[in-house]
């Protein structure tokens, strides 16, 4: 079977669906089977993606992507200041 890439926006909608249907009196692994993914599937984004609403989501993505840049800065400036400081040190 071919994996598909859901986009976040269409996972948090499957989520949303499986709710739905398993309020309307249907099994839980029916519910996953009726949108067509992998119970282990579900239960990982239902993990990571539990009870975000659409605009919370894309604003978790926009702090994760944020939080990545800062670290990738705080990283390269930390090695800049252990080569200065090899360097001042005249050990080179």
């Amino acid at each position: 079977m071919a994996r598909k890439n859901y986009k976040p926006e269409e996972i948090v909608t499957k989520l949303r669906q499986v709710d739905v249907l398993h309020g309307q009196g249907m099994s839980m692994a029916e519910a996953i089977r009726q949108i067509g993914v992998s119970e282990v599937s579900y239960y990982r984004w239902r993990k990571e993606f539990g009870g975000l609403k659409t605009d919370q989501l894309k604003r978790l993505k926009e702090l994760e992507k944020e939080n990545e840049r800062l670290r990738r800065a705080v990283s390269d400036l930390t090695l800049d200041k252990l080569i200065l400081t090899e360097a001042s040190k005249g050990n080179f």
